[in-house]
């Protein structure tokens, strides 16, 4: 269905029927399909449809009514509780200096480089699954239902997975193919188009956060209070979920400074539509939060960011390492005339991070020139892989940070293909140094670690260059004349 949730009406397969190599068309659990001989035949016969579609409860929806609907919840109180320590709410008012601010964050795609696909091959005794998948075993139940056969009769053939990011946790895909197969009795390979994949993807969830902090005299933060309102993945993919949902609440419950009085809380509002983990998770909007206001802080203490954090991190010496090598990589403090820098620190899948993003802007246009990555993931086997994570993550970062956003209409994704969806190009890439550190520590994770710090690295340079403080994303539709 073009409109995210709709079901179909009445199908007219008439035309498309008689053209070349088209051997049946046939309505399936997730909408319609055509099963020819090529995939152009098909594809052709695709855009002879006559269909009738029931938009259902999406009809209306766009991206002024999420927005609307989170802040309303927001509004409606502090939610479920994820960790109080200290009094927050009394810190802050005993702070000599005290600041609120509200992010926002968008819907994400995946944007896979293959979209999606899956062959099947249903037969009375058994069923065999050709597919990208990072979840086998769901994917294997998920056939067997398709099929009405047991799961053990159901066998996974893992492919290559063609760029996954948290896209393939999802099997949304697989059964058209398997109720395609059985139907024909022959085997049958479903292929999304680019446009299929970017307007039905399961998009990272959007959040609302709303933050607020207080300094002492001695420039240390006392009081932090962190109240974030999004949407449940887990909710929908592994119900049922009880409390704080941790994929929402990821490096802002485990906050690294040395905060004596520190709250977060979540709120829960569904929008309408399938959200799904996307790489990082919920890293990436809590550590764009944390990270920007911790700026914030240090600007209204009149402190160096650098030095601000450095001494709200006695307690973390290792944090403290990376976030000294970062510094002195990257020259803080010391970039040539016209460029500016800005820092973000990372706690999270067990590995410790920082980053120093260095930028300049030209009559508006934001240039990223490098980005200087220190990572401490524990013990390593195999640097180089580590390495090629932490560029991959960054480029990812890049990405979403610059760009990324989807924005629906009357309940249709806008967004179809990369010429509207922008994904960072390679005359665009930043000269990237990375540095990991040697330790004898347990191994950390490091596939999606760098990509959180990425955003707000970047925003902090922008404040520093212009004085403007950008609390949503992306970055490509802010205007970054000095304010």
């Amino acid at each position: 269905s073009p409109v995210l949730g709709g079901k179909v009406r009445a199908v007219d397969a008439g035309a498309a029927e008689k053209m070349p190599g088209v051997r049946k068309v046939l309505v399936t659990s997730s909408g319609v399909v055509v099963v020819a001989d090529h995939f152009w035949q098909a594809l052709k016969a695709r855009n002879a449809l006559a269909i009738t579609w029931d938009s259902g409860a999406n009809a209306q929806l766009d991206n002024t009514a999420i927005r609307a609907m989170l802040l309303k919840t927001a509004a409606a109180g502090a939610g479920l509780s994820a960790r109080n320590d200290g009094n927050a709410e009394s810190a802050l008012k005993s702070s000599k200096q005290s600041l609120s601010a509200a992010y926002y964050l968008p819907l994400l795609a995946h944007a896979t480089m293959e979209p999606m696909n899956c062959t099947a091959d249903v037969r009375a005794d058994g069923c065999d699954l050709y597919v990208g998948t990072q979840v086998q075993q769901i994917a294997q139940t998920t056939a067997a239902t398709a099929a009405g056969l047991a799961p053990e009769k159901v066998r996974v053939f893992t492919t290559l997975i063609g760029g996954g990011f948290g896209r393939r946790l999802d099997i949304d895909f697989i059964p058209a193919a398997v109720e395609a197969s059985k139907a024909l009795g022959a085997p049958v390979k479903v292929i999304w188009t680019r446009e299929d994949d970017m307007t039905h993807d399961t998009y990272r969830p959007p959040a609302y956060e709303e933050v607020s902090g207080g300094v002492d005299a001695a420039g240390r933060v006392i009081a932090w209070k962190l109240h974030i309102t999004s949407p449940s993945i887990t909710a929908r993919m592994f119900p049922p979920v009880k409390g704080v949902d941790d994929s929402v609440i990821e490096a802002a419950v485990n906050n690294l400074y040395d905060v004596p009085n520190l709250s977060v809380s979540y709120s829960r509002q569904e929008i309408g539509i399938d959200v799904g983990y996307m790489r990082s998770v919920s890293h990436a909007p809590n550590c764009f939060v944390i990270e920007s206001f911790m700026d914030e802080l240090a600007a209204a203490a009149g402190k160096n960011p650098y030095d601000f954090r450095l001494a709200q991190l006695g307690k973390k010496p290792r944090q403290r390492r990376v976030l000294q090598l970062a510094a002195e990589r990257a020259g803080w403090g010391n970039a040539a005339a016209g460029r500016h820098q800005g820092i973000a620190l990372l706690e999270g899948y067990t590995t410790h991070l920082a980053q120093v993003a260095e930028i300049s802007i030209e009559g508006g246009e934001l240039k990223v020139h490098k980005i200087t990555c220190v990572v401490d993931c524990g013990q390593m086997v195999n640097p180089r892989i580590v390495e090629s994570q932490i560029e991959s993550g960054i480029v990812f970062g890049l990405t979403a940070a610059l760009w990324g956003e989807v924005t629906l209409k009357g309940g249709r994704v806008q967004q179809t293909n990369f010429n509207n969806y922008r994904l960072l190009r390679n005359n665009e890439l930043p000269q990237l140094d990375v540095h990991l550190v040697d330790s004898d520590e347990t191994p950390g994770g490091i596939g999606e670690a760098a990509v959180p710090l990425v955003a707000p690295a970047i925003c902090n340079a922008i404040f520093t260059a212009t004085g403007i403080r950008l609390r949503e994303l992306p970055i490509g539709r802010q205007k970054l004349h000095k304010a």
